[in-house]
């Protein structure tokens, strides 16, 4: 679980005072991996930098990769003489895995692709601290950091790729768009949806579960106030993470993957593309889906999988199947019996 965590309005403004014990001297820097959306923005300016500390802008527009860590890491070791003090991702999902997994890679040898899996990192990462600028992933609070990598897109899952540190400011989702906030806030939606029906559920994944299931409910289906929905849906972003971390995700999430290896699509509108299509697994979350897209009026991408190549969904295919935590969670320990490839291509041709 994340040690420290700090929640509130304008809480952004104490990050300095958070960082300053945790600075090991003045040649070692903090490095800030910041989405390249508040490079002209208020936001920087009020980054707290001193000595040598980085700021590094990075775009969101593609999903996290392998590749990408092995440079940033590279890159600040080649720049520095001694290891950074820590890493803080200031972002949303791509910008909070990226930092999880730059902690990670400088201080464990080799590169970002041998640690997809399971407690595959053997010490401990730098000191990290994430700080979400819009809510629903989850990736502030859980133990894993999603990347594409060159076979497949799968986390590095392990004790060590927790946030030491989170900073959760609902403040700074203030500029989120409309659209990118809803498909955000359905990754959190559905993270309950397959945690709570599926067959790793246990009573603290539920508590867990129920409350961010309460709280989506709350933002996308009541009629609260601007700020209000801003503090529930960043509570229901962490509550969510936290059921997974003790559950599994399901049918949605694996063949999102598929979707995002081959196609490049992100992760949350990928979610909802699928989800959509899932109401024989989870009717009741899937009618409420509707709901939600029908009342804020969202448009869902159509034909996506209308020109593919058999070579295209056997890629996919391969990708999601390989989850397999994820279909035992969803279908049970005889899931193979139940989702065949073949079934499986018939559902990604429906997208």
């Amino acid at each position: 679980m994340v040690p420290r965590v700090i929640f509130g309005q304008g809480s952004f403004s104490q990050l300095g005072e958070i960082l300053l014990p945790k600075r090991k001297n003045a040649d070692a820097p903090f490095i800030f991996l910041i989405d390249d959306y508040f490079e002209s923005r208020e936001l920087v300016s009020q980054v707290p930098l001193m000595f040598n500390d980085k700021i590094i802008f990075v775009s969101a527009d593609e999903e996290p990769k392998t590749a990408q860590v092995d440079a940033l890491v590279t890159l600040i070791k080649d720049e520095y003489d001694e290891l950074p003090s820590g890493i803080i991702g200031i972002g949303g999902g791509t910008l909070l895995d990226l930092a999880k997994a730059v902690a990670i890679l400088l201080n464990n040898k080799g590169i970002a692709e041998n640690y997809q899996g399971w407690d595959l990192v053997n010490k401990p990462a730098l000191y990290h601290v994430g700080v979400p600028t819009i809510s629903g992933t989850g990736a502030e609070v859980s133990r894993t950091t999603v990347l594409l990598g060159p076979e497949k897109k799968l986390g590095i899952n392990s004790d060590f790729t927790t946030y030491d540190q989170v900073l959760l400011d609902p403040d700074l989702t203030k500029t989120v768009p409309k659209e990118q906030w809803f498909f955000t806030g359905m990754d959190c939606y559905i993270h309950c949806v397959e945690s709570l029906t599926g067959t790793y559920l246990n009573a603290f994944s539920k508590s867990y579960g129920e409350k961010a299931m309460e709280l989506c409910k709350d933002v996308f289906l009541g009629d609260i106030s601007g700020e209000e929905s801003r503090d529930k849906l960043m509570m229901a972003s962490w509550h969510g993470g936290m059921s997974i971390a003790y559950s599994q995700v399901g049918i949605a999430h694996a063949m999102s993957y598929g979707l995002s290896y081959l196609l490049g699509i992100k992760h949350g509108i990928g979610n909802c593309m699928v989800f959509q299509h899932l109401e024989e697994f989870y009717p009741e979350g899937v009618a409420l889906f509707r709901k939600m897209v029908e009342k804020h009026d969202i448009k869902l991408p159509k034909n996506v999988c209308s020109n593919l190549t058999q070579n295209d969904f056997d890629v996919m295919v391969n990708v999601a199947l390989g989850l397999e935590a994820l279909w035992e969670n969803a279908l049970g320990k005889e899931w193979k019996t139940i989702m065949t490839p073949e079934r499986l291509q018939a559902m990604y041709q429906k997208i």
